[in-house]
């Protein structure tokens, strides 16, 4: 079982907060679908003989490519690996991307998936975010991607940044439910270095991202996901059920990937390997049959630390058992570690398994920081 990652590089605009690798230019477009599928043959044995179950194309901006575009990319993975019959096939789309004639040339490809960058159903912070999407067209986006025959969606929303009320963000909620849609990813407004954003609030321009409400907008998350029965399985992931990405599953299970693209990163088990981050350069080397990429072995402890949190992320915990198997160190050294955070109630455990409370998933990232080896 492995997924393949292939990075879109091109945007038509780019967003405020976004760090992603993009280009907003589309001149070398052609270029890099040449590079794109060289890489996809150079990499054929990178994954040995594991079958392909999700295949995702992210990005950049993935629905700027044209149906035949996608059809070639997808054409050229199936030639190379074995796909599973049943593999999840996303493809990331800006509501804007799709018009009736897009995504009727999507229908065409192996796309089964989609997943749509919403973000918010208010202009006044699409605006914000330079999205290049207003209100009404996500809303018209996802009522024509269902109209098409597509049931297996996803959407993207942000919370916790200034313009953001309490109940601008519940409305945002209830305009997700109010369309059926399946899967929600929703994440904190982050201020990432060399963005817009963060040149904005250093200027003065935009007001800085505050905790205490990315904290408060988090806790109305998941207060409203639950009374919808929508099931949290990952931190930023909700779900109705039998309605899991197995694809972002599996990063979080620590299940092997590759990654096709400039910036694009690679998982087999034992090292992983990325990309280089510029477009001219990838397709330079990828002209050459050479893949411009870094690659970092990973010790016993990298693995087991990378476990933890990962794990920890998960409904599914993690399991001391698991541990165990796959280092020298104990549960009772890790349980120890744990103790303030079982105190404080932010650790729960149920025999071999360790989640994280709701007040706990608010301090993730510390939580495993401090548990690592």
């Amino acid at each position: 079982m492995a997924g393949i990652y292939l990075h879109i590089p091109f945007c038509k605009q780019a967003c405020h907060y976004c760090d992603f690798h993009f280009s907003t230019s589309l001149q070398y477009k052609g270029d890099m679908l040449k590079a794109l599928a060289n890489e996809i043959r150079l990499q054929k044995d990178y994954l040995a003989n594991e079958t392909i179950e999700t295949i995702y194309l992210g990005g950049g901006t993935p629905s700027l490519l044209q149906g035949d575009e996608v059809n070639s990319l997808i054409d050229i993975i199936t030639r190379h690996h074995t796909v599973a019959s049943d593999a999840e096939i996303t493809i990331e789309a800006n509501p804007d991307d799709l018009d009736e004639q897009k995504v009727k040339a999507l229908r065409q490809t192996p796309v089964n998936r989609f997943s749509i960058g919403i973000q918010s159903f208010f202009d006044e912070d699409l605006f914000w975010m330079n999205r290049a999407h207003r209100s009404r067209e996500a809303e018209s986006s996802v009522k024509r991607v269902q109209d098409a025959g597509f049931s297996n969606i996803t959407a993207d929303l942000i919370y916790g940044y200034p313009l953001l009320t309490d109940q601008k963000w519940k409305h945002n909620l209830e305009q997700i439910f109010k369309l059926n849609i399946p899967h929600i990813s929703a994440y904190s407004m982050t201020v990432e270095p060399k963005t817009a954003l963060a040149s904005f609030i250093k200027k003065k321009l935009f007001a800085p991202m505050s905790e205490s409400q990315s904290a408060d907008q988090f806790l109305v998350l998941l207060n409203e996901m639950g009374q919808q029965g929508y099931e949290q399985y990952e931190i930023s992931n909700f779900c109705l059920p039998g309605h899991y990405s197995r694809h972002n599953s599996n990063y979080w299970k620590g299940v092997k990937y590759l990654g096709i693209g400039p910036s694009a990163h690679s998982f087999n088990g034992e090292a992983r390997q990325w990309n280089i981050a510029n477009n001219a350069k990838y397709i330079q080397a990828l002209s050459l049959n050479s893949i411009p990429a870094e690659r970092e072995e990973l010790s016993e402890k990298d693995r087991l630390n990378e476990y933890i949190m990962t794990s920890l992320r998960t409904i599914w915990g993690l399991d001391i058992q698991k541990l165990e198997s796959i280092s020298k160190y104990s549960g009772e050294q890790l349980l120890k570690a744990a103790e303030e955070f079982f105190e404080k109630g932010w650790i729960n455990r149920k025999e071999q398994i360790l989640t994280l409370s709701a007040e706990g998933k608010l301090y993730a990232d510390h939580i495993a920081s401090e548990l690592f080896f």
